[in-house]
């Protein structure tokens, strides 16, 4: 089966999060990947380690179905190994300020320099403008500053997402925009630069609250997990746990009434619309919190889904890995990596094509595992590659 991306060829300088993600959702689709490392291992390597040899859980994610090839880009030697590497490169992949973007040679005036109609990807901090393009940022900066962490925990004590959702979707965002540049240079010919920044992401994500904000000026206070804007939405106790549930919209708020069997709640002011609900919300989350109080998960939930109420079993991750819809979803690709006993459960690109699905079919690269293959590929020979290595270029 041809796959959607085959042929298309990244040169992959990201790190962390946001720009190894973009390229692992290109890969997925059929992109030949290399991912570029320091000499001895990048830094984002090693974080959350789970290996024998400490590589990191989000680096397993983040970095499958990629090559490795590992290049010291601050040694003289290595600009003719990266030009080389660039005249067969359809994209380049790099999350990093500006600045060093440029130091190490890869800006976009440099990357065209060598071949016009590269792409290039870079995602930052804040984004390209003078006044913060040097700036540096991860994923919990980008939410603190968006509003988003203001808006979460209580008003005494702000809480951030502990899963870094920020930089997930900015990486999406890049391969949505690789993809759009990919298209456009099939009219003109010609590559461009796809801009991107965790800030601009999480603004994004805040941007309801942030209109509601310059238009009302409302000035809202943290709620924890009790929705300000309709209700009731909140999470709340059961027997054996937490479920969360979420009612939005009058139809929806009528058949919890009918569930709760407090009909006039229907004719009660404080209750008339999703805005007073979530302005009276907590009234509305004791009375749902007293009826979870009274049962199990399994019964609480059965019960909303009767009553076509979206609710959900608040997850440890342990019972993320045992639940049998999860597992039952196809979400998981369950890979093999060297010094681990268990295989790894990596998680499937969140969208599918019918004909030409995405694969995972190549775990995560150990550090310049793939350098020789890489090297050889764009001409150079064994014993050249052996001075490379003697000069610490590779």
């Amino acid at each position: 089966m041809e796959k959607v991306l085959a042929g298309v060829k990244v040169l992959d300088f990201g790190r962390f999060i946001a720009g190894p993600f973009c390229a692992a959702l290109l890969a997925d689709f059929g992109a030949d990947v290399i991912r570029v490392d320091r000499v001895g291992g990048s830094e984002d390597r090693y974080v959350m380690p789970v290996t024998g040899e400490g590589e990191g859980a989000f680096f397993l994610q983040v970095n499958r179905n990629k090559r490795s090839m590992t290049l010291n880009l601050e040694a003289e030697e290595s600009r003719d190994v990266l030009r080389r590497l660039l005249q067969t490169a359809d994209i380049v992949v790099a999350n990093m300020p500006p600045r060093t973007i440029a130091s190490l040679g890869l800006d976009y005036r440099s990357l065209c320099e060598v071949k016009p109609d590269i792409i290039l990807t870079a995602s930052s901090a804040f984004g390209s403008d003078p006044v913060v393009r040097d700036r540096v940022g991860f994923d919990g900066v980008g939410q603190a500053m968006s509003g988003a962490v203001h808006m979460a925990g209580f008003p005494d004590q702000p809480i951030k997402a502990m899963v870094p959702v920020v930089d997930f979707a900015t990486g999406m965002s890049c391969a949505f925009g690789t993809v759009m540049a990919l298209y456009e240079r099939r009219l003109s010919g010609r590559g461009q630069e796809v801009d991107a920044s965790l800030l601009r992401t999480a603004l994004n994500f805040s941007s309801g609250s942030l209109i509601e904000e310059a238009l009302l000026k409302v000035g809202r206070a943290a709620t924890a997990n009790r929705s300000p804007n309709y209700g009731p939405s909140d999470i709340y106790k059961v027997k054996d746990g937490w479920i969360i549930v979420q009612v939005v919209g009058a139809p929806m708020f009528k058949r919890w009434v009918r569930l709760m069997d407090k009909p006039e709640l229907l004719e009660d002011p404080r209750f008339e619309d999703d805005a007073k609900r979530g302005e009276n919300g907590a009234v509305l989350s004791d009375m749902m919190g007293r009826w979870c109080a009274q049962r199990t998960r399994q019964e609480a939930l059965a019960t909303l889904e009767r009553a076509r109420i979206p609710a959900g079993p608040v997850y440890s991750p342990s019972q993320v890995l045992d639940d049998d819809i999860v597992r039952g979803s196809g979400a998981f690709e369950w890979t093999r990596y060297p010094g681990v006993s268990e295989e790894v459960p990596l998680v499937a690109s969140p969208v599918s094509l019918s004909r030409t699905p995405p694969r995972i079919e190549r775990r995560a690269p150990r550090t310049g595992e793939h350098t020789d293959e890489v090297l050889a590929e764009v001409g150079y020979s064994t014993s050249d590659i052996g001075q490379l290595r003697e000069q610490g270029v590779i």
